[in-house]
């Protein structure tokens, strides 16, 4: 490499010239100097003049430049040889420099032009691309600068005398420099010629004079330190004045919409985009190892350290509930922060804005998120791991994400759930993984540093720093209670804590009250940092300081880290969707792909049609099955405590007494109740009949849960219609009071219908005396079975109690206790030890069976007693009240079920029909009653493939949108 400076190095045939501009200019010098070249290779060792040197060729030829122009005699005993060569040398030597001249010229020349190149382009870039505002913009605005006189706006422009005195003096400047450029140059490690210098002189004075200078040269440091932080405060605010300006002036741009403005729906910004990508992942289940990896600000901190408070700085806003002392942050809140003409916040599932520059919608915000926060925290807990999802937009606010996590607590305290300290750092530790995640480490200053919790679970996940930004907060109280401010110095250089990271910042909040206002926090903190010695004695940096530099610096990281791995997210989603299409594929190839909700809405579309159907059932399907279930549930009262007891008595007229007394206490109290609760369960058994029925039909088995869930809440719902129970009381008692049969066919049918019941009550009975004595001999003998001791003794009892109906035919229904010590005293005298309580109840089945076959065979002679009874003729034989009351009872049962029919058809199916629709409006709305009953892997699937397919989409969407942005 050839160098100004009599510095020399060739690197393969090439070489690189140096100028004073600082800029480096490749020049073949083959063409240039052969010869120099050519000696180069040869000193070097390389017999091949195109192949790069070693390191010490170049080496050699370069301390060969700083050898006397005038070549050396060679020494004694040399030969001739050797010095022609360095003879030949020397001349090569001579013409390099002669040449060097043009390389110098040349080198300046393009030096120069390409570094006023690179200047321009600087400043271009730093100018605002305002392109994607050109909609915004009519196009006789385009047209109108098209045909401005430029003279004209020139002479309109300030003088440049007027602008000349904007600027800062910098002769003043240049003066400043050069005083401390010559302190500089006096510190004993600089230059040792001036060193030498300088100590020569200093020996020329005495040890007062060199006193005074040092402290005279002491102020004149001071005063250009002040100095210079008042011009860079100054410019500080002239740039803060110059942003307000441009934060009004895009304000006034987006809410242009004038004539010749095209009114259209304005696209979803970048930040807005990305925030939705996030929203469908907090919701989607991963499978298939595909985790959210995307990047987003992970806000974390000890409890009361300030997070919320630099959230609220960085959304320039105070959204967030505040408390003294106590946990306000009891779940995650993901805040999307993008630029919008208007200062609002919205929620995602809520179409309401709140202005937050009013004071009571931010007061109504503050409140709504509270409220939220304690709806996600189940009872028993003190914290939630459901993300409240909220966007604020406003003029100036820096594009990102950022979740606000509880913060870390080292003790639980009364109230709190036992696990809170655990759930805590685990939800921090899951956010914190991501290894895309920025995380922003809050730290209070005002508290001792060796407190800190945060810090060691921040070094866990982050050891080396590479995505971590520590914030110090509160470093007003910090530097008034700290003894030593070289304290908050070693904090913010990162020497402090075993924690690494990429940038650390010092901020001020506020000074802790509650009722204070972003502008005056901002205020506040600009007036401290004014003051403030840790920034004019050098500890702190102007750019670590304000939240305002740290606003800046988390949007560049977070974008950043965006632009780094969003790519790579797509397509591991990508993948993944391959995955879960091929899986259903291979198992489901003649199925649609229904998701949750789809599969709702079409076991809800089955379910009514299933519930219609109850209107088409035939009005005598009803009376039917109404009829049959109502005897079967009224039946044995009827005989039990009705016939049987009025059939004892013996008597015509006492039977008849009897039985009405029975029969209205029995529609007083119970047969109404017993005959709506008939209905009720009727309906209830159709409805799941022809749920069944359907069901049978090529219905999908996956709705089978949903189904009988729908039908059990219905039923649970449905409330019979309590004004019809009067009137059914009224119409049963008219019905029994009635005891005119008018023609043949209705004694037929009463006779049928007595037989039936006391057939069936007959069967039932012997079925009871069959267990109670056991098998007979034909089974002893056929079946191999024997009694046990008990059924031999219920036998030998049976038998004695026979022989005494046989003997008293017309014998009452209960036994005299002369009559139960002759039985015992018979059985004893067999060798059978019986209790008297057993006597009486085998005699109760055996009487029972003994006059259930009477009462059957006086049926049999009532079937032609309808003569008799017609004409009221008195016949004991003939005397028929028995049928009488079967007859009553039967046209109870015909009107009864006539009633509640038409109750059914006219107004419960109805009513039922409307609680099913209610049940599936209820049920389409609570997501977690879906996940319960529409199960299994085939809607899981499905769920996945939606989900998949809609972060796809939206992450391309996104990534298109992040290109066009470049």
């Amino acid at each position: 490499m050839l160098r100004v400076g009599s510095k020399a190095a060739c690197m393969a045939c090439r070489n690189l010239v140096q100028t004073d501009m600082g800029i480096r200019l490749r020049i073949p010098l083959q063409k240039l100097h052969p010869m120099s070249c050519a000696i180069h290779h040869r000193y070097s060792g390389n017999s091949n003049p195109h192949r790069p040197p070693h390191r010490t060729a170049a080496r050699y030829f370069t301390s060969m430049s700083r050898l006397p122009m005038r070549p050396s005699k060679p020494p004694p005993g040399s030969g001739g040889h050797n010095y022609q060569q360095q003879r030949n040398f020397w001349v090569a030597r001579l013409a390099a420099r002669l040449l060097k001249l043009r390389y110098i010229l040349l080198g300046s020349a393009v030096g120069g032009g390409y570094t006023a190149k690179k200047t321009y382009e600087e400043w271009k870039d730093m100018l605002p691309d305002f392109s994607q505002y050109n909609w915004a913009v009519p196009d006789f605005v385009w047209k109108l600068s098209e045909q401005i006189d430029l003279e004209k706006l020139a002479k309109a422009l300030p003088e440049r005398e007027e602008i000349a005195k904007l600027l800062p003096d910098f002769d003043k400047i240049g003066e400043n420099f050069s005083f401390l450029k010559s302190l500089l140059s006096s510190d004993p490690s600089g230059n040792p010629a001036l060193r030498a210098t300088d100590s020569s002189t200093a020996a020329s004075h005495d040890a007062s004079d060199k006193q005074h200078k040092k402290s005279s040269d002491r102020e004149k440091v001071d005063q250009l330190q002040e100095e210079l932080l008042r011009t860079q405060l100054k410019y500080q605010r002239m740039l803060e004045r110059l942003e307000k300006e441009n934060k009004e002036l895009r304000k006034v741009v987006l809410q242009k919409d004038d004539k010749g403005i095209h009114q259209r729906k304005v696209k979803k910004s970048l930040i807005d985009l990305y925030s939705e990508v996030l929203d469908v992942l907090s919701d989607y289940d991963a499978n298939y190892n595909t985790q959210d990896h995307l990047p987003r600000v992970v806000v974390v901190g000890d409890q009361s350290a300030g997070k919320t408070s630099v959230l609220e700085m960085i959304a320039q806003a105070r959204i967030f509930p505040r408390g003294s002392g106590e946990m306000m942050t009891r779940s995650p809140v993901k805040v999307t922060l993008s630029e919008g003409p208007h200062h609002v916040a919205m929620f995602k599932d809520s179409g309401r804005e709140f202005d937050l520059t009013k004071e009571e919608d931010l007061a109504a915000l503050r409140h709504e998120i509270e409220l939220r926060m304690r709806k996600n925290v189940k009872e028993g807990q003190t914290v939630s791991s459901e993300t409240i999802s909220l966007s604020v937009k406003g003029p100036g606010i820096q594009r990102m994400v950022l979740v606000d996590l509880p913060g870390v607590i080292s003790t639980v305290t009364t109230g709190m759930a036992s696990d809170t300290k655990e759930t805590i750092f685990s939800m921090s530790k899951a956010y914190m993984q991501n290894p895309n995640a920025i995380i922003l480490c809050i730290q209070d200053g005002s508290v001792d540093a060796e407190r800190s919790i945060v810090t060691d679970l921040v070094s866990q996940m982050d050891p080396q720093g590479k995505r971590t930004i520590f914030v110090l907060t509160k470093v007003d109280l910090a530097e008034k209670n700290l003894a030593s401010p070289s304290r908050i110095q070693q904090i913010i250089e990162g020497k402090l804590f075993p924690m690494k990271a990429l940038g650390y910042f010092a901020v001020v909040t506020g000074k802790g009250s509650s009722g204070e206002s972003i502008d005056s926090i901002k205020d506040y903190e600009e007036e401290f940092f004014q003051g403030s010695r840790l920034l004019r004695d050098g500890m702190l940096k102007a750019h670590q300081v304000t939240t305002k530099n740290l606003s800046l610096a988390v949007s560049d990281c977070f974008w950043k880290m965006v632009r780094e791995s969003v790519e790579q997210q797509a397509d591991v989603f990508k993948a993944s969707r391959f995955n879960l299409e091929t899986e259903w594929k291979n198992n489901y190839p003649r199925l649609r792909e229904l998701d949750r909700n789809e599969l709702f809405e079409k076991a809800k579309n089955e379910i009514l049609d299933e519930v219609i159907s109850l209107s088409q059932v035939t009005p005598q399907h009803w009376e039917a099955i109404l009829q049959k279930k109502l005897w079967e549930r009224v039946s044995t009262h009827v005989i039990e405590n009705i016939y049987l007891p009025a059939a004892q008595t013996m008597d015509s007229g006492t039977f008849n007494t009897t039985v009405d007394i029975k029969l209205k206490q029995w529609t007083d109290k119970q047969l109404p109740h017993k005959a709506l609760e008939v209905a009720w369960e009727t309906l209830q058994e159709e409805f799941a009949r022809f749920m069944a029925e359907y069901r049978g039909k090529d219905q999908d088995d996956i709705f089978d849960k949903l189904k009988e869930a729908v039908k059990d809440e219905s039923i649970k719902r449905h409330k019979w219609n309590e004004r019809a129970l009067d009137s059914l009381r009224v119409i049963q008692h008219n019905a029994l009071e009635d005891r005119s049969i008018t023609d043949k066919p209705q004694w037929d049918a009463a006779i049928q219908f007595m037989e039936e019941t006391l057939q069936s009550r007959l069967k039932d009975t012997e079925s009871v005396i069959k267990d109670m004595v056991g098998p007979d001999w034909k089974q002893r003998w056929l079946n191999w079975q024997n009694r046990t001791p008990d059924q031999h003794i219920r036998n030998e009892t049976k038998n004695e109690l026979d022989r005494l109906l046989k003997l008293h035919d017309d014998h009452t229904a209960y036994l005299a206790n002369d009559e139960v010590t002759t039985v015992r005293k018979n059985l004893e005298g067999r060798g059978v030890e019986v209790d008297p309580v057993l006597i009486k109840d085998t005699w109760h089945q055996l009487y029972r069976r003994h006059f259930l076959q009477k009462a059957l065979s006086h049926c049999n002679l009532c079937k032609r007693g309808f003569y008799y009874y017609q004409r009221h003729f008195v016949d004991a034989e003939l005397e028929c009240n028995d049928v009488v009351l079967f007859w009553r009872i039967q046209r109870m049962l015909v009107i009864t079920a006539n009633t509640l029919r038409q109750q059914l058809t006219n107004t419960e199916v109805r009513r039922l029909e409307k609680n099913v629709k209610e049940v599936l409006d209820d049920f389409g709305e609570d997501m977690e009653k879906k996940t319960q009953l529409i199960t299994g892997r085939r809607v899981q699937l499905a769920e996945d493939l939606k989900k998949v397919r809609e972060i796809q989409e939206k992450l391309e969407a996104f990534i298109e949108a992040l290109h066009k942005e470049k």
